[in-house]
C-alpha cells in the first residue's frame, strides 16, 4: 500500500512560494538555498549538520566559509534571516541515509506544518567516493546508494502530496548528471546511485503543471567536494578550473520560470541551458578566477535516450493495484 500521509496542520502559513532545498548546508545547496530566498520563496534548508544556536554570534568572520564544516543549515539559515533584507528561511535537519526514510518524512511534515504547502524541492544531497570497484568497500557503496538513490525516491514520494496540490505548480529539481558510458569510469559505484537519480524523471510527468528536471555542471563548482581536492592540489590553480556556485542557482531560477512541459523529464547541463534557454552570454562572470577559461568537463553533446516507440507503454500494469485487489503477494 502506499505510505499514509497526516497532513499536519500549519502553524502560520505563509503567502509566497515554498522551496526545500535539501543538502544546503555548503557550497552549491547554500548558494541556490540563497538565491531562491533572494527571489522571493520561504527556503527550508535542510541537511545533517547543524550549529548551537548559543554559538551563531561567536562565529567569525560571519559568514563562514560557504565550502567549510563551519557553514551548517543554521548558519545558513541565519544568512538568509539576518544580511538578505525580506528573506526567509528555516533550517530543518534531516538524515538522507536513514534506511527507514522517517527522517525525510518528518522533514516534508515540519515544513507543512511551519509553512503550509510545498512548491519546490530541490535534491542536492549526495555521498561521494570516487574509485574504483575494488577501491570502493561495500559499506561506502551502500551508503551512496542510500543518500543518492534511495534518499530521493524517500523526499520525492513524501513531497507529492502536497506538490501535487501546489498553486505554484509544483516542480522537482534533482542534481544529477545525465547518463553516458565514461562517466562510470574510475567512479562506478557513485555513478550508479547518481545516474538512478536521473530516472526519476517518471514519477510525474504526466502531471499537469507539474515537473521533475535533473541538472548537473558542465564545468567543476567550487564546493565542499572540490574543496577535499585543494589539498593535494596547490589551490590557485585548481581554482582556475571552477566556477562559482551562483551558475548553478541561476540555472535552477531558470528552470522554475520555465514553462513545466519545457523542462519535464529533462537532464540538463547548466551553462547549456543558460545559454540555450535563458539567453546568457557572458560566462566569465562564474569564473573564481578573472580571466580563466574553466575546461569543461562533459560531453558537448550528449546521446539521445529516447526510442522510437517512446509513447508506446502497451498495457501497464500496476501493482500497487493489483495488491490491493489481492491479486499480488509482494
Amino acid at each position: 500500500m502506499p505510505p499514509s500521509i497526516d497532513k499536519p496542520v500549519a502553524t502560520s502559513p505563509i503567502d509566497k512560494p515554498v522551496a526545500l532545498v535539501i543538502g544546503a548546508s555548503r557550497g552549491i545547496g547554500r548558494q541556490v538555498a540563497i538565491d531562491l530566498a533572494k527571489k522571493g520563496y520561504a527556503v527550508v534548508v535542510s541537511a545533517k549538520s547543524t550549529t548551537p544556536p548559543s554559538a551563531l554570534k561567536s562565529l567569525s568572520p560571519f559568514p563562514p566559509d560557504p565550502n567549510s564544516s563551519l557553514s551548517t543549515i543554521t548558519t545558513v539559515a541565519h544568512e538568509i534571516n539576518t544580511l538578505h533584507h525580506g528573506c526567509t528561511a528555516l533550517a530543518i535537519p534531516c538524515d538522507t541515509s536513514d534506511p527507514t526514510g522517517t527522517s525525510l518524512k518528518d522533514l516534508i511534515a515540519a515544513t507543512i506544518k511551519a509553512y503550509g504547502h510545498l512548491d519546490v524541492l530541490v535534491y542536492n544531497s549526495g555521498a561521494i567516493w570516487w574509485s574504483s570497484v575494488s577501491g570502493t568497500p561495500l559499506k561506502r557503496y551502500q551508503i551512496m546508494q542510500r543518500v543518492n538513490a534511495d534518499g530521493l525516491y524517500a523526499a520525492v514520494q513524501f513531497s507529492l502530496p502536497y506538490l501535487h496540490e501546489s498553486t505554484y505548480g509544483g516542480r522537482i529539481v534533482v542534481v544529477c548528471p545525465p547518463i553516458y558510458s565514461r562517466f562510470f569510469r574510475g567512479k562506478t559505484a557513485y555513478a550508479m546511485g547518481k545516474t538512478a537519480t536521473g530516472e526519476g524523471d517518471g514519477v510525474v510527468t504526466r502531471k499537469g503543471g507539474m515537473a521533475i528536471t535533473g541538472i548537473w555542471p558542465a564545468v567543476a563548482i567550487e564546493s565542499a567536494a572540490t574543496a577535499k581536492q585543494m589539498k593535494e592540489t596547490p589551490k590557485h590553480e585548481l581554482r582556475r578550473d571552477l566556477r562559482k556556485a551562483t551558475i548553478f542557482s541561476d540555472a535552477i531560477l531558470g528552470i522554475l520560470n520555465a514553462p513545466a512541459e519545457k523542462v519535464n523529464g529533462e537532464l540538463l547541463l547548466d551553462e547549456d541551458f543558460l545559454r540555450d534557454s535563458c539567453g546568457v552570454t557572458d560566462f566569465e562572470k562564474y569564473s573564481c578566477v578573472e580571466g580563466s577559461r574553466p575546461r569543461r568537463i562533459m560531453p558537448r553533446k550528449l546521446p539521445d535516450l529516447t526510442v522510437e516507440e517512446q509513447d508506446d507503454e502497451g498495457v501497464r500494469y500496476d501493482s500497487a493495484a493489483a495488491r490491493r485487489k489481492g491479486g499480488a503477494k509482494l
